[in-house]
């Protein structure tokens, strides 16, 4: 593909043009993902502008003439940001690098990001060779400090491979793995941007690979290095890393085939994966999060003794792990708890399947202990289950298969759930504390629950029932 070609194709996109007529007059260059993206036939929603001038300015200007908001994104990098509105699309505009665009575009990453279309004419500056490197699928650095000058690269080099299942340049690969030391040294919400675009990609396995390979990985979540080598019992073919790459490649196996594994619920999966989490990212990037990382205490959790291999409470301290790494990474609460509930439930469902089939009451305490990442966690064990293809009796064609009539079935439980919550009650607390002749406290909370799993499985059916219920529990108990 030619350069005019491509840089007529970027100028044509509608949100382009919009902000080239808001900042007309401007000296300003359309760089980075958005030019790549024009050259792979990819829509283009998002801009990078160069600009000449006061990028406060321009970006002020963008929001008047496309309807968003601006503000400042980075004072370091003197950066601008305007956002639609509807969450549609974004614009950042940074000052200049250097004196002119063709300075600016060498001090750039990776040459498939360092092309730039003049805004005003329509010409394409290409310095680097970066558009053969897009039809090549090559990852290469600009220059060799380019990983020196900001650390964060050694991040981009594993997040597109993931976004583009693209290879990485000998050369590049040399210098990354010579910087690999120094990913972990960016603010930790930079490295958490980059792990979620990573994470969200449609080859992330790839990129974990690759980050792994040149000792990124390493760096910045060593827990994930640490599964190497880490022998599991009969029930796995792999290491704990290897397992683990599997499982997120169950996961995205599960995304794109959701009627097989989640029968005639799948398009409400569908939509409740597409739900947007927290710090950007949506429960199906979450779900791949915690595929990563549901294992991630393995290796502090092993034991072998007579030659039986055990992981006691890799789950339980696996949650207390993912906290502390999302911790370090600077991430919300709300991440941070998702990935941490799942890896702390992972188990459960696994346990239930020798079982089949279940009571009222043994759904019910699924749904009360998994909740609220009851369908999420399920397909989390689905992924693991099928990750795990060793020669021990669980690893049996007829075990997983039981374990995906039964997630398949405690999926739509779990949809029914989150859709009408948990049972109401027929009486409130302090009517129910007065027909039993109780005080308000602590057994009146276990009666509540009683009741509350009572209701669900069909055991009582009114507010009489209720009470009832209630007296004979307390003298029961």
């Amino acid at each position: 593909m030619r350069l005019a070609e491509v840089a007529s194709r970027a100028i044509a996109e509608d949100l382009v043009g919009r902000a080239r007529v808001a900042i007309a007059g401007e000296p300003a260059w359309l760089v980075g993902g958005a030019v790549r993206d024009a050259a792979l036939g990819r829509e283009v929603r998002d801009l990078d502008l160069a600009i000449a001038g006061s990028p406060e300015d321009a970006a002020r200007a963008v929001a008047a003439g496309l309807g968003g908001n601006a503000f400042e994104l980075s004072a370091e990098f003197a950066t601008w940001r305007v956002r639609d509105r509807g969450g549609e699309w974004q614009v950042d505009l940074t000052a200049l690098r250097g004196p002119g665009i063709e300075d600016d575009l060498r001090r750039r990453d990776f040459t498939v990001g360092a092309i730039a279309v003049d805004l005003a004419t329509g010409a394409g500056i290409d310095p680097t060779n970066g558009l053969a490197d897009i039809e090549s699928g090559v990852v290469r650095a600009v220059a060799p400090g380019s990983f020196a000058d900001d650390p964060l690269r050694l991040m981009r080099v594993g997040r597109l491979v993931a976004q583009f299942d693209w290879t990485v340049d000998g050369e590049t690969a040399g210098l990354a793995r010579a910087a690999a030391g120094r990913a972990a040294e960016p603010a930790g919400e930079r490295i958490l941007a980059e792990f979620c675009l990573l994470a969200a990609a449609p080859h992330p396995v790839a990129g974990i690979e690759t980050l792994d390979a040149l000792g990124v990985l390493d760096a910045v979540l060593p827990e994930l290095t640490a599964l190497h080598g880490v022998v599991q019992g009969p029930n796995h073919h792999l290491d704990v890393y290897g397992h683990t790459l599997e499982v997120l490649d169950g996961v995205l196996l599960i995304e794109s085939d959701l009627e097989r594994f989640t029968g005639a619920r799948s398009p409400e999966v569908r939509e409740m994966l597409n739900e947007p989490l927290a710090d950007g990212v949506t429960r199906s990037t979450g779900l791949r999060m915690a595929a990563l990382l549901h294992d991630c205490a393995k290796p502090l959790t092993r034991t072998e003794r007579d030659g039986i291999i055990s992981f006691r409470g890799h789950d339980r301290d696996g949650a207390e792990q993912v906290k502390e790494i999302f911790g370090r990474l600077k991430a919300s609460n709300r991440l941070a708890g998702y990935v941490a509930e799942i890896t702390r439930h992972h188990l459960v469902l696994g346990f239930m399947v020798p079982e089949q089939p279940l009571n009222r009451r043994q759904v019910y305490a699924y749904l009360k202990h998994t909740d609220p990442v009851t369908v999420d966690v399920t397909l989390l064990t689905v992924a693991d289950r099928l990750a795990a293809r060793g020669s021990a009796s669980i690893a049996s064609r007829q075990m997983v298969e039981s374990h995906l009539e039964l997630a398949r079935d405690m999926v739509g439980h779990g949809l029914d759930w989150r859709r009408d919550g948990p049972p109401e009650p027929f009486l409130r607390g302090d009517r129910l504390a007065a027909e039993l002749g109780i005080e308000p406290g602590p057994e009146l909370g276990r009666v509540v629950e009683a009741l509350a799993e009572a209701r669900y499985t069909g055991e009582i059916s009114s507010a009489s029932e209720a009470v009832d219920f209630g007296r004979r529990f307390l003298d029961a108990s």
